[in-house]
């Protein structure tokens, strides 16, 4: 059989495969039944449903016409994981406000069009939301600014 709908091909092998994956994976504990589940009842159920979603859409793919994958974006890739790896690695040197700037900064450097005005007003809102959020109402103890500056 020749592949009709490329997109539906590679969702339904990935649902599939993440149902299997599940399932297999619960498969050393106790399932139980509806009534008193043990702790694979879930996994393997919700697996078992996802690879049966996922065997439609493959079978789909066969007979629907439907559309090409995408290309992948790797320009797009590329600056977003940078900037959430830069995160990750300056928010205990510089602290979570400047952090936070960079991130969103060369996060930024992924859109058709780049505006250090934008970038830098929605650093400014996400900072004080964070900071609110985290640090303020839920008692997150991450540093707010680097240990140099107090």
């Amino acid at each position: 059989m020749k592949v009709k709908s490329p997109k539906d091909f590679w969702a339904g092998l990935m649902f599939i495969g993440f149902g299997l994956f599940f399932m297999i994976g619960a498969r050393d504990y106790q399932l139980g039944s509806a009534a008193r589940m043990g702790p694979a009842y879930f996994p393997t159920m919700l697996g078992g449903a996802m690879a049966v979603i996922g065997a439609v859409v493959f079978f789909q793919s066969l007979v629907v016409k439907g559309e090409r994958v995408a290309s992948i974006p790797y320009r797009l890739l590329f600056w977003i994981t940078l900037s959430l790896l830069l995160f990750g690695y300056l928010l205990k040197a510089i602290g979570l406000v400047l952090a936070l700037a960079v991130l969103v900064v060369v996060s930024a450097f992924a859109g058709h069009e780049f505006r250090l005005k934008e970038a830098l007003f929605l650093s400014v809102a996400l900072i004080v939301l964070s900071v609110l959020v985290f640090v303020k109402g839920l008692g997150q103890p991450f540093p707010l600014w680097p240990a140099f500056l107090g």
